[in-house]
């Protein structure tokens, strides 16, 4: 039995959560997504509860049950809330601007590296070092941030590269002489 499925996720005040036959679409002050349910589940809007349940007893009924409950839970906060995540860049001459819709980075290679930022993502450089990435989508600001981070991953001698903020790298012991 899913221990997540089985506990209704809470609309807060001034999100509206529509159900049209196996689409579930919620919207909020933030902007609005939407999730077509996989035939497995069932879900069932009740004022200000969305409760997803099991069309039956099988395992991949039961694993989807939990696996949309959470979905849609990251939907209904995404829509309030939303997603965010800082990232720091740490290196000589390593820093990051945002000019329109693209983040320009400069982090040692013998070029600006461009990203091209997704729709329904904002990024924001308060400092030179820093990149915040926020989001209604929880997977699409964590997919953009990893694809930031790959660019220049830390590396454990020294700490240079992009990291998310409050990241803990294992650094190790340099050259002996």
């Amino acid at each position: 039995m899913s221990r997540v499925g089985k506990h209704p996720v809470a609309v807060p005040a001034g999100v509206q959560v529509a159900l049209a036959g196996r689409r579930l679409s919620v919207k909020g002050k933030r902007g609005e997504t939407a999730l077509d349910l996989t035939e497995l589940v069932d879900a069932k809007v009740e004022g200000a509860l969305v409760t997803i349940s099991p069309r039956d007893t099988s395992d991949p009924a039961r694993m989807m049950w939990g696996t949309t409950r959470a979905l849609v839970a990251n939907m209904v906060r995404g829509v309030d809330a939303g997603f965010a995540k800082t990232m720091e860049i740490n290196g000589t001459g390593y820093r990051a601007a945002v000019n329109g819709r693209k983040l320009v980075m400069n982090l040692g290679y013998s070029h600006d590296v461009v990203y091209a930022i997704p729709d329904g993502i904002t990024i924001t450089c308060e400092k030179p070092t820093s990149i915040k990435v926020e989001g209604v989508d929880k997977r699409l600001v964590g997919q953009v941030c990893a694809e930031i981070r790959a660019w220049r991953p830390p590396e454990p001698y020294k700490g240079k590269g992009v990291k998310f903020e409050g990241e803990q790298i294992r650094r190790k012991e340099g050259k002996k002489k």
